[in-house]
């Protein structure tokens, strides 16, 4: 019954990795908050596979969408109402589907017993497998003319008859095995098992055919946007031409250092590495989400500083952003830093663990003093 599920959902699977590439192909886009939150949320279509409570792994998917909605709301809900209702409409979609699985597959998918049957291709439960992908399209076909179709028959027949009557051989089969001497036989050599194997493996004789492509590096001004994309080892990256309306996307970029010069709208970083950011005035937001090891140093003011799925992230602050938001939401091992004097700064950690209690009327949450 497992394979039978599965290859029903085939084709809502195929969908839904259609759309994530989508989104991945078009990270430049204007409407890149939009996709990321339909590629995020579209596997809640999958509901039907999860055997315990489908419900709340909807809502799972309902949450990683607001993410990106809620950026939408923030960057349209002034200027575009149209944007404002694709996200109220969008997240109906899962609102009432968490509703549908509620009232009818509450602890899982109900199968209908007065519903059709599944055709009989799918029945086929003598398969102990998933059968494996399709291999790449062949070139055409040969053309066979009809003695030739009856001498395949005829070789196939041969074949078999020759593999029946050497079974039928009983114990004159084993005639044709190679007989192993004592000198061959591991357990009265235990030299033999101390003697590495060679590896024969195609992917050891060839390395690059399992070599990963790396993606182009890229730092350009497309529209309002400055792509900085895929850096590797770099540390002399600057933008120096920027406008108040103008927005900077890091994203792919490891071991390197990039230096935003002027007034800028807002930057994001995302999926970066062993990154040093280093920016003068931002009127908006400055965002770090996916990445590891970050560090952020502003040299003049900021008003936001957004912190999420971030493993390390040092901010420098300076003496005209210290009354900055900092919002941090599932990240570790943050530090702010506060300036003193003319060149030295006091590090402050920021809470990762947190205490919630009742207090009769409300909930009442606050850092716990092992959190710093």
């Amino acid at each position: 019954m497992r394979w039978t599920l599965r290859d029903l959902l085939k084709p809502i699977s195929d969908h839904i990795q259609e759309i994530q590439n989508f989104r991945e192909q078009n990270r430049g886009s204007c409407l890149f908050n939009h996709l990321s939150a339909v590629s995020e949320s579209i596997p809640a279509l999958g509901w039907v596979a999860v055997s315990q409570k489908p419900g709340p792994y909807v809502k799972e998917m309902n949450d990683a969408a607001i993410f990106y909605t809620n950026r939408v709301l923030k960057d349209y809900k002034e200027t575009d109402k149209s944007h404002v209702d694709w996200v109220r409409s969008y997240l109906l979609i899962w609102t009432e589907m968490q509703s549908f699985i509620k009232q009818h597959h509450t602890t899982g998918l109900v199968w209908s017993k007065t519903g059709p049957i599944a055709p009989a291709s799918l029945l086929d439960f003598t398969t102990p497998c998933p059968p494996p992908p399709p291999p790449p399209p062949p070139g055409p076909p040969p053309v066979f003319s009809d003695d030739d179709s009856e001498s395949q028959v005829d070789r196939a027949a041969a074949q078999r008859s020759e593999l029946f009557a050497q079974l039928n051989q009983g114990v004159g089969i084993t005639k044709g095995l190679k007989h192993v001497t004592d000198e061959q036989k591991t357990h009265k050599n235990p030299n033999l098992k101390s003697q590495p194997t060679k590896n024969k493996s195609p992917t050891s004789a060839n390395p690059s055919t399992v070599s990963v492509q790396k993606r182009p590096a890229l730092l350009e001004l497309e529209g309002k946007k400055w792509r900085v994309e895929n850096f590797e080892q770099k540390q002399d990256l600057v933008i120096e031409e920027t406008e108040l309306k103008q927005v900077v996307y890091v994203f792919n970029c490891n071991n390197s250092t990039l230096q935003v010069k002027g007034k800028i709208n807002s930057i994001i970083v995302d999926n970066c590495k062993k990154l040093g950011l280093v920016f003068e005035n931002a009127v908006g937001i400055v965002e770090v989400i996916n990445s590891k090891a970050v560090q952020l140093q502003v040299l003049g003011t900021v008003p936001t500083i957004s912190i999420n799925k971030t493993e390390g992230c040092q901010v420098y602050l300076s003496k005209e952003a210290l009354n900055c938001d900092i919002v941090s939401a599932k990240s570790s091992e943050m530090n702010i830093l506060i300036p003193e004097g003319e060149d030295d700064y006091r590090e402050f950690p920021v809470p990762e663990q947190f205490k919630t209690i009742w207090d009769g009327s409300k909930l009442v949450t606050e850092p716990t003093e092992i959190a710093g």
